[in-house]
């Protein structure tokens, strides 16, 4: 008598390993067939196809089994879409049944994650660290550091003090914190942690010699990263060759390596072969779970290679579904980066005064285009026209301000072009103008949250710290009072409240005057006595140095020598010899002038110096006027005689 499938899948159950998912499968298949209503078998069936990484078919499965199997297998579901890229999916999942269970909380933090949102994931992990985090409590700090890191890629601020690099005992929480630093502009700190971060995951006892390669592989990755950005190029290059891209590796791995190795690559001469070369292994992308600025990075570098090959056409139309109307203008840098390289397609193969006359024209049909108004003040102070570059920038102050929606506004007075109007202002000695604009900028962030505009709050506030107005020196009272209640970490703010408030309210400061580093801290490492031994140095402006030397100031009682001029003689001067008294006249008028050959001599016979006096006559045309012509003199008529008949 065969036996039972419902029995035989409890048997296998109980002694199932991990390798057995096939077997399982099989056994949940043949159980459901004999009763597709054994929830063991259909639970089971959902398993082992999520093991075996058969998420469309997981998903059928729970779709099929009805809605007591749906409602049994709500992580099994989300965990499926999770993997099948379907994020939102995966959230409407989650949401609708709550992630009071760990397990749920846990595949929450990795959907949100995912998905970039790095706030709520920071959220969910803290939550779960403070509340019995049991042995969980490394893997979660591991995977809180990792979305603080993603989040500072992201330019979004966090409040959460990393650890030191000493308490960092695991290679994965070195390598988390170097990536933030990356992100962050800490090159060298990132450098000695990845470098941690090697020693540890070479030092682990937990990890096989092929998962240490592995692991290695990334900490690599972003070494070969950090030592590009500081310039060590050579070190770079040896690190990515060194890298083994095998077939196994994971594809965004893979493309992202490819992709700074090519950066740092001598590539060849002709265009079409680079792009051949691109091409192979951007294939790839579509399979790679890239984020957000990966992602855009890749496509940049894709549309530069593309324009190089002159497929420009494609380039703009690229350009065109990336950058509309609705979304300009925009401060987001991915976004003026492509409008850049739309630029750089519009002007191909122009020189560069058709190229800004291109441009220009272009911008009237894209008046809002940011990326396309700096293209056109970077050419123009390329041609060394800062006024030009100024107006342009002015101009497009003008239209955002004009426009009055908060999206323009907060272009208008985003860092980065507040900054660039401020350089060229005090580039023109236009200081007031400079510190004006500071001013408008640190009232409009006034009343706004200032995450993405710390460094614009902190120059504006260093610049009317040292005003004389009570004006300004409350606005950077402000300015700075906003940023300490925000941030809470760097002395720049303490010193900036300290400088602003001091001058009225002693007793206000007090607390950050305690914060501040001690005079002797930053002086203990200066020599004050080699300074003063070697005197002070004394800089001479170029402007100073190539102006004319100025008379002395004392009058001298010696008179300056003066230079005598020099007398000029003719070459043929003899010493004692007269001159001729006719040397002034032309040549023509000296009586020692003959002229040469026969008809200079009867030009000369003809001239009314000495000469005959020839007639001449008037001759009438038809509509009036005349014409004098010579009348033929009567001996010369008389001379002629006729020929008579013999």
């Amino acid at each position: 008598m065969p036996q039972d499938p419902a029995t035989t899948l409890s048997a296998m159950l109980r002694g199932a390993t991990i390798d057995d998912h096939d077997e399982i499968l099989k056994a949940a298949n043949a159980a459901l067939k004999a009763n597709k209503n054994d929830e063991l078998a259909q639970n089971t069936r959902v398993v082992a196809l999520l093991k075996l990484d058969r998420f469309s078919d997981a998903c059928r499965a729970i779709s099929e089994g009805g809605i007591k199997l749906e409602a049994n297998c709500v992580l099994e579901r989300a965990y499926a879409l999770y993997k099948l890229g379907k994020l939102d999916d995966a959230t409407s999942v989650l949401a609708s049944m709550g992630i009071q269970k760990r397990s749920l909380s846990h595949l929450a933090a990795q959907v949100a994650y995912r998905a970039e949102n790095f706030d709520e994931a920071q959220s969910i992990y803290n939550r779960l660290l403070a509340s019995d985090p049991d042995e969980e409590a490394n893997d979660l700090s591991i995977n809180l550091q990792a979305a603080q890191a993603q989040a500072a890629w992201k330019d979004i601020s966090t409040s959460i003090v990393p650890d030191s690099e000493k308490t960092m005992e695991a290679f994965e929480l070195c390598y988390n914190a170097a990536c933030a630093n990356i992100a962050r502009g800490s090159l060298q700190l990132a450098l000695k942690l990845l470098q941690r971060a090697l020693a540890l995951c070479d030092a682990s006892d937990e990890l096989t010699d092929e998962d240490k390669e592995e692991e290695r592989k990334p900490i690599l990755a972003q070494q070969a990263l950090v030592l590009a950005k500081i310039g060590d190029l050579n070190r770079a290059r040896d690190i990515y060759s060194s890298i083994d891209i095998s077939a196994e590796s994971e594809p965004d791995f893979k493309i992202i390596t490819q992709n700074n190795r090519w950066a740092l690559e001598k590539k060849p001469e002709n265009p079409f072969l680079v792009e051949r070369e691109v091409a192979s292994w951007m294939s790839a992308s579509s399979k790679a779970k890239l984020f957000k600025f990966q992602s855009d990075v890749l496509a940049r570098n894709a549309s530069v290679v593309d324009l190089r090959a002159h497929k420009v056409n494609g380039v703009k139309e690229r350009v065109k579904k990336a950058t509309t109307k609705d979304q300009m203008p925009s401060c987001n840098a991915d976004l003026n980066g492509m409008s850049v390289i739309g630029a750089a397609a519009e002007t191909q193969g122009l020189a560069r005064k058709d190229a800004l006359r291109s441009l220009l024209s272009l911008s009237k049909a894209r008046p809002n285009d940011t990326g396309l108004v700096l293209t056109i003040v970077q050419l123009h102070l390329e041609r060394k026209k800062l006024g030009a570059a100024l107006h342009t920038l002015m101009s497009f102050f003008s239209r955002l301000e004009g426009s009055g929606d908060e999206q323009s506004q907060r272009v208008r007075f985003s860092p980065g072009l507040v900054a660039l109007a401020v350089a060229l202002k005090k580039t023109q000695k236009r200081e007031t103008s400079a510190r004006a604009e500071l001013v408008r900028a640190a009232e409009f962030w006034r009343e706004r949250p200032t995450t993405s505009v710390v460094s614009l709050l902190e120059e504006a506030g260093i610049a009317l710290a040292s005003s004389s107005s009570r004006n300004e020196l409350n606005l950077a009272r402000v300015a700075f009072t906003k940023l300490h209640h925000e941030k809470q970490v760097p002395p720049i703010t303490s010193a900036g409240l300290v400088a602003a408030v001091a001058a009225s309210d002693v007793s206000a400061v007090e607390q950050h005057i305690a914060q501040l580093p001690s005079v002797e801290s930053l002086v203990s490492g200066i020599d004050v006595e080699s300074l003063i031994n070697s005197g002070v140095a004394s800089t001479v402006e170029a402007s100073a140095a190539s102006r004319k030397r100025r008379s002395p100031t004392a009058p001298s009682s010696e008179r300056p020598s003066q230079r005598r001029k020099r007398i000029r003689l003719p070459k043929n001067f003899v010493e004692g010899q007269t001159p001729d008294p006719e040397r002034w006249l032309p040549l023509r008028d000296r009586s020692t002038y003959r002229p040469k050959g026969k008809k200079g001599r009867k030009k000369v016979a003809e001239s009314t110096q000495g000469g005959v006096v020839k007639e001449e006559e008037t001759l009438g045309l038809v509509g009036g006027g005349g014409v004098k012509v010579e009348k033929a003199s009567a001996s010369s008529s008389s001379k002629k005689k006729k020929k008579g008949k013999k």
